[in-house]
Parts: C-alpha cells; sequence; structure tokens
C-alpha cells in the first residue's frame, strides 16, 4: 500500500506542476514520445502509430509557430524557454534510447514508459484544475 501512496503522491505533484504549463506545449511533448516509440528501430512494424503522432507533432508545432508571431514580446522569451525545455528533455530520452540500450526490448519498453507517463500526466493534469476550482469554491 505504501508504493501506491508514493505513486499517488508523485503524479499529483507533477499533475500540479504540468497543469500549469501550455497544454499545446505539453501535447507536442508527449506526441513526440509516441513518435519516437513508433520508430523502427525502437517497435519495428508501427508506421501507422509514427505516422499519426508525426503529423500530430506537425500540427501542433505549425500552431506554437502562430502563437510565437502574435504572442506578445514578454511571452515570447517564456514560450521560447518552455519549447526549448521540452526539446531539451526529448533530445536527452531519444538518445539515450538510441545509442545507451542496445536491445530492442529494452528501448520499447524505455520509450513506451516514457510515452506512458507523460500521457498520463497530459490527460490527469487538468483533473488537479478541477480539484483546486473545487476547493476553493468550498471556502
Amino acid at each position: 500500500m505504501g508504493q501506491a501512496k508514493a505513486l499517488r503522491l508523485v503524479f499529483g505533484v507533477l499533475g500540479n506542476i504540468f497543469s500549469f504549463l501550455i497544454p499545446f506545449f505539453f501535447a507536442i511533448f508527449l506526441m513526440n514520445f509516441c513518435f519516437l516509440y513508433g520508430l523502427p528501430f525502437i517497435s519495428p512494424n508501427n508506421y501507422l502509430f509514427s505516422a499519426i503522432n508525426g503529423t500530430g507533432v506537425v500540427i501542433e508545432s505549425v500552431y506554437v509557430l502562430i502563437f510565437l508571431v502574435y504572442a506578445p514580446k514578454k511571452e515570447k522569451g517564456k514560450i521560447m524557454a518552455l519549447l526549448f525545455v521540452i526539446l531539451a528533455i526529448f533530445s536527452t530520452v531519444a538518445l539515450v534510447s538510441i545509442f545507451a540500450l542496445k536491445q530492442e526490448k529494452k528501448r520499447q519498453f524505455f520509450c513506451g514508459l516514457a510515452a506512458t507517463i507523460f500521457s498520463i500526466i497530459m490527460y490527469a493534469s487538468p483533473l488537479s484544475i478541477m480539484v483546486c476550482i473545487n476547493l476553493f469554491s468550498l471556502n
């Protein structure tokens, strides 16, 4: 039971942290991990998975570029910093999975685990805002 409480705490804290991030940046983050997972050298015969998530990355990137064009100057710096952090984390995970993990099963597990964790965080983070709103409405 202690492990379940620890996992609940970790995902709760991470959900609260990521709920304040801009959602479309986190969507790009998740789609990049799913795209990486579907590539032939990570998990063979997963071309449709890569195609769908690669298309999603392109669409979300266009959305971010449009946002950056019309965003105020102060916001552009924050967004660019956030985009840099997201790409740095993704690049680190991708490079570790490609160069450090030699067995295909280990690469699949590592990339799949990263995609699963960030998927849970992305889809659960709005729920943490609902809890905060609920707590404020009780006061």
